[in-house]
């Protein structure tokens, strides 16, 4: 049976969450706001957050619209800290991630640095919150992807659901952040405050992704090597350089690589799975028009175990002749895991439009709510 080994928030995660807890009921609402080139907005009830320009233009947006308004999460943390008894072990909690920091992309680090000036959160809290998906294993998630030919849409259908931990109202600061960055592809990505990284996005070619869990694997890799790229950050570097699945596999293997992990990913045309380690990556492709994927290796060289409830019921995907939106939405409540299952979106990749619930978990139960993303990739907004 295939369940990920939920283990207990790290501090970034702690502090959002737990100190939203301590601010009230209401659920957080980002303040709609402009700065620079940047614009925070609700769309269908999601918020929207465009981010453009140099690395250090895009920084500063971020911090102003997104991470100082809920700025008071952060001044909570010496209060949660005295409350879980971490006064001892904060300080070296809080340094871990510097040790990758020098792995970090050029820009991406620029961005990271203008966006802890211009919110004043903490740069080494926002370095630990960009590299604990490397130091722990955070969740489990599943994946579907359904090609053209079994769509109603015309074109590939991508599902996943992202599975967290409840703690707190982390649901609440879901954000759909579109960057538009200098001299490379625009992209949106469905993250949190503070991630510089992405976990779950699309960019504008139509070249979707999501990352999943993986605990154990068949090539005697190690389960970390500080020396690599953090890998929401690798994912993020897909985003802006690549437009198929093919220019994404050459550019993950250029990469040192920093810890095991499934990336779902899907272009315009096909769909495939890239099982990651820091030794090894294989190619898992659709079979049949579809691709479901969980928290475990699949491939001849890396497998450890086949046996995965959630994997078998995504299989079922199988007998639909032809899906659309809800039917997709439907598989992924087959396998949502309760109150985890914090995030389900689906991607349309040709028409680059986005469904999004979230939520009290799980949030299969919530309605899908689209939003138009080729709108916010047009070079003339």
């Amino acid at each position: 049976m295939c369940k990920p080994q939920f283990t207990k928030w790290v501090i970034f995660s702690a502090f959002i969450f737990w100190a939203a807890t301590a601010l009230g009921d209401e659920p957080y609402r980002y303040p709609e706001a402009r700065h620079g080139k940047g614009e925070l907005k609700y769309v269908n009830s999601i918020p929207v957050l465009v981010v453009q320009g140099s690395p250090e233009e895009i920084g500063d947006q971020m911090g102003v619209l997104a991470l100082k308004p809920a700025f008071q999460l952060v001044k909570l943390a010496d209060a949660v800290v005295k409350e879980r008894g971490w006064e001892r072990i904060y300080p070296l909690l809080l340094k871990t991630g510097n040790l990758m920091v020098a792995q970090f992309p050029r820009d991406h680090l620029k961005e990271l640095d203008a966006a802890a000036k211009s919110s004043s959160w903490d740069r080494d809290l926002l370095i630990f919150a960009n590299t604990i998906p490397d130091l722990r294993k955070l969740g489990g998630c599943s994946t579907l992807f359904v090609d053209a030919e079994h769509s109603a849409t015309g074109g590939p259908l991508f599902g996943r659901n992202l599975d967290w931990s409840p703690v707190g109202p982390l649901t609440d600061y879901t954000l759909v952040a579109v960057y538009r960055p200098e001299g490379k592809r625009a992209f949106a990505s469905i993250t949190y405050p503070g991630m510089v990284g992405c976990f779950s996005a699309i960019n504008e070619a139509g070249l979707a992704l999501a990352d999943l869990t993986v605990n154990s694997a068949a090539d005697g890799s190690v389960p970390l090597d500080p020396a690599g790229v953090p890998y929401t950050l690798a994912l993020r570097r897909v985003m802006e350089e690549c437009t198929t699945i093919e220019e994404a596999e050459k550019l993950l293997r250029s990469l040192r690589r920093s810890t095991m992990q499934n990336v779902a990913i899907c272009d315009r045309k096909q769909g495939a799975v890239f099982e990651i380690t820091t030794k090894s990556l294989a190619v898992r492709r659709s079979a049949a028009g579809f691709c479901a994927c969980t928290n475990h290796f699949r491939s001849k060289e890396l497998a450890t175990s086949m046996s995965c409830d959630r994997f078998a019921k995504l299989e079922t995907s199988r007998e639909i002749q032809t899906f659309n939106v809800a039917h997709l939405s439907k598989q992924l409540d087959l396998v949502h895991q309760g109150s985890w299952t914090l995030q389900t979106m689906v991607f349309e990749p040709a028409s680059l439009k986005l469904h999004l619930a979230f939520g009290k978990g799980p949030a299969t139960r919530l309605p899908l709510r689209a939003v138009e993303l080729a709108d916010y990739f047009a070079k003339d907004r």
